[in-house]
């Protein structure tokens, strides 16, 4: 929570009988004549209405609370409520009406002859679901330091927010202090935790600045442990998020999910699991990218440090999550393959775009399927040089490959050798190429390849495999990477904290 209730600015009461009502409340009608007894023939009544500042006009001694102050302050659930106040202090209190406890509080007897011996109230205004966010911020105590920016009365706020560079380009959410407040209640972090250092101008980030650009990305309280854990993982060295922003290249983050997380938070993983539609997949790859841009000041066109050439859609934030209940024996989830456990919530940034189609309708053995795929992975960024990806597997196309006996471990044993590269190809200065992989021993290698000789397309941690989509279609997704390694960016899994 961002704030607690505290009470110390509350009020002072004056001293005797305190009524709480609204007029939009049948029971506090119907009260009316036993406040009207108070005033006229009992210890007089201090009334504090809620709704209307003219209810009860036959009450003089009447209060608008318009603001609900008094009725927050003082933990008013029900109205109406009646209660005795001495020195300042609330003595006791009665909600609804009910004659006995009305008459024991005030001292007057044959109270309310009218009505019936007791009745229910209503709900008080003070917690309406509508109102309670705004009116705990307005009065309880606030950690939220985020700068405030007030927007004219004539100001659209969402414009407001396109003409001061805060959106990717799409419309974003107003980040209110009441949907920044319900946001942080999502993780256990406190507010004013540093999450990350952000490129490119090396920005400290807090628990409450991720959520803020969660709340404008579209996210729900229970993705921002999603999103702060990307953001962590995004701002180290490993992976280098000031390189891929500065890159002419078409790649930017694409975040995996993996663990239960995945289920609690409704991510999809059958049809569609790379596109629209769930709100989840969509908005915490985007809250990621608009953490990079409006705290890192990662912006792309003129005078921004993002350079990419052409980009890519993928760019307004990709995330999505591996189908892990239906993996076959034999093959484990990403998260697993990199050193957790099956159980453990996690987040693996890739960095990369896409996707690159793969299509096989036709083959049925493992043996011709796994050159199709090999054969698309050869063309992945430029068949002259390597590169890195990623196969998002559909459950058609691993079928092929469990049906058959084949274990991940199996699939990339047969991968191996079909992604060694042709050195005269791929050898700078071979067959007029100008690109391409030195030939000569004493130079540098790659991936570990034997310059001139041997020279493997992917490094040994790719392509990693992640299972994902509907059950029908021969249609697997190549995610094309950046540049690997220790110039580029490499591959990041953590686990999600709450």
């Amino acid at each position: 929570m961002v704030r607690s209730s505290s009470k110390a600015d509350r009020p002072v009461l004056p001293d005797g009988l305190v009524a709480i009502i609204k007029r939009d409340c049948p029971t506090c009608v119907d009260v009316v004549p036993v406040l009207e007894e108070l005033s006229l023939r009992g210890p007089g009544v201090k009334v504090y209405t809620q709704d209307d500042p003219d209810f009860p006009e036959s009450v003089a001694t009447r209060v608008y609370d318009q603001g609900l102050e008094v009725s927050w302050h003082y933990d008013v659930e029900t109205v109406p409520t009646l209660m005795f106040v001495q020195d300042g202090k609330e003595m006791a209190r009665t909600v609804g009406w009910s004659r006995s406890d009305w008459e024991a509080l005030t001292g007057v007897d044959d109270l309310g002859a009218g009505l019936p011996e007791m009745r229910p109230g209503c709900g008080s205004l003070s917690v309406d679901p509508n109102l309670a966010d705004a009116l705990a911020l307005k009065f309880g105590s606030t950690t939220l330091k985020s700068r405030r920016v007030e927007i004219a009365t004539l100001e659209d706020e969402f414009d407001a927010l396109f003409d001061r560079g805060w959106s990717d380009g799409l419309p974003v959410i107003p980040p209110t202090e009441e949907r920044v407040a319900k946001m942080l209640e999502g993780t256990t972090r406190q507010p004013d935790e540093i999450v990350a250092v952000v490129p490119p101008v090396l920005n400290e980030c807090t628990v409450e600045k991720v959520a803020v650009n969660a709340v404008m990305a579209g996210c729900k309280p229970e993705y921002l442990p999603v999103v702060l854990t990307a953001v962590e993982a995004a701002c180290t060295d490993h992976f280098n998020m000031h390189g891929l922003l500065c890159t002419l290249w078409f790649s930017g983050p694409i975040i995996i999910v993996n663990g239960p997380i995945r289920n609690r938070i409704g991510m999809n993983v059958d049809k569609n699991a790379l596109g629209q539609g769930n709100r989840a997949n969509s908005t915490i790859g985007r809250a990621l990218q608009l953490v990079i841009r409006n705290v890192g000041g990662g912006k792309p066109g003129v005078g921004g440090i993002d350079r990419s050439a052409l980009g890519a859609p993928s760019k307004v934030g990709w995330c999505f999550a591996e189908d892990e209940e239906n993996l076959p024996d034999g093959w484990p989830p990403l998260s697993v393959t990199r050193g957790f456990e099956r159980d453990e919530d996690t987040v693996t940034l890739f960095a990369g775009h896409g996707p690159i189609g793969c299509i096989d309708q036709i083959s049925r053995t493992p043996e011709s399927l796994v050159r199709t795929l090999a054969q698309q992975l050869h063309g992945v960024g430029n068949r002259k040089l390597p590169s890195e990806a990623m196969i998002v597997m559909t459950p058609e196309h691993m079928n092929v490959f469990s049906a058959a006996g084949w274990s991940k471990g199996k699939f990339y044993e047969e991968l191996e050798p079909l992604l060694e590269m042709d050195p005269q190809l791929s050898a700078r200065g071979a067959l007029g190429i100008e690109e391409g992989i030195p030939i000569s021993s004493s130079e540098e290698t790659v991936f570990g390849s034997t310059s001139g000789r041997s020279i493997r397309k992917l490094p040994e941690w790719s392509p990693m495999i992640v299972r994902a989509g509907g059950g029908a279609g021969g249609f697997s997704a190549i995610l094309e990477g950046w540049v690997p390694g220790a110039k580029g960016s490499t591959p990041i899994t953590r686990r999600i904290e709450p």
